[in-house]
């Protein structure tokens, strides 16, 4: 199933195409002492293959943006006084969405601001393009997962255990005793898919498919790997695969870039933007 999804990514370009064929993903991420994230998400993006990115980020934190990714296009946005992206750059969003936007990653490195979350909130509820959120984009929903449920556009989530625990109110540990039964009854529950990560990382549909993955090592077990992740899957969505073929590919290549990884870097050293260094490879010998 995956070897044939990554046909519909992998197939040979045709000569007369060109950037817009392939998606334009914004990923909206970062605050003040979490610029990392942001990168990881946004470069992970570009390196899946999607023909343009766009990072949202708080305008006092654009200029380091700048510095840091050359091929990615950053969006200065207001702001709150922590340095996080304020519920007044609501509608700068939705227009920017609206205008040019295939798919959407909410979350790396946004803080855990009341008004952030606020502002992913009405996003959530109001956009109806395909959303992937991760970290603090599934944080905003800590003991309202009901919101989920309002949706407009389809919406992949991608926990680790921790923040399943959050999210669904059940104990990390009753998570990972049934790791499978947790991933497809939260996304039966709030009708979006999910992402468990972790050892063999489920991804549950709300119709009851699931996926097992079983690339990846513990070396990827590492601040960051993460934020790489959701880059992946959103690209993948904004060149047009379905939302759940297109977590499953992201899950399985991001696994096999961190095996081709560990295989030059050992697991004790090995760090997320070693993963994004793995990527064309991984892509290429899929």
């Amino acid at each position: 199933m995956v070897k044939r999804v990554l046909n519909e990514v992998t197939k040979r370009r045709s000569p007369e195409t060109h950037k817009g064929d392939y998606g334009h993903v914004f990923v909206l991420a970062g605050s003040t002492g979490m610029t990392g994230a942001a990168y990881l998400a946004s470069q992970a993006a570009l390196l899946s293959g999607c023909g343009l990115v766009t990072l949202g980020i708080p305008k006092s934190l654009n200029a380091i943006m700048e510095v840091k990714l050359t091929e990615v296009m950053t969006k200065p946005l207001k702001e709150t006084g922590e340095g996080s992206l304020a519920l007044e750059a609501f509608d700068e969003i939705k227009c920017f969405i609206d205008s040019s936007v295939n798919s959407i990653a909410i979350g790396p490195g946004l803080s855990t601001n009341k008004e952030t979350a606020l502002l992913v909130e009405k996003l959530i509820t109001t956009i109806s393009k395909p959303i992937t959120l991760d970290a603090d984009g599934i944080n905003a929903f800590v003991s309202r997962a009901d919101v989920l449920k309002s949706a407009k556009g389809e919406v992949v989530v991608t926990p680790h255990p921790g923040e399943m625990a959050r999210i669904s109110g059940i104990d990390t540990a009753e998570i990972q005793r049934d790791r499978k039964s947790a991933a497809l009854d939260f996304a039966r529950k709030y009708e979006v898919i999910v992402v468990l990560k972790g050892h063999k990382t489920i991804v549950a549909d709300p119709g009851g498919e699931i996926f097992i993955n079983e690339t990846g090592n513990p070396g990827m077990a590492s601040g960051g790997c993460g934020d790489v992740l959701t880059g992946m899957v959103a690209s993948l969505i904004g060149q047009g695969l379905k939302p759940y073929n297109a977590a499953k590919l992201a899950v399985y290549m991001h696994g096999l870039a961190g095996d081709i990884a560990m295989r030059h870097k050992g697991q004790i050293s090995l760090i997320a933007s070693d993963i994004l260094e793995a990527l064309p490879e991984a892509f290429r010998s899929a």
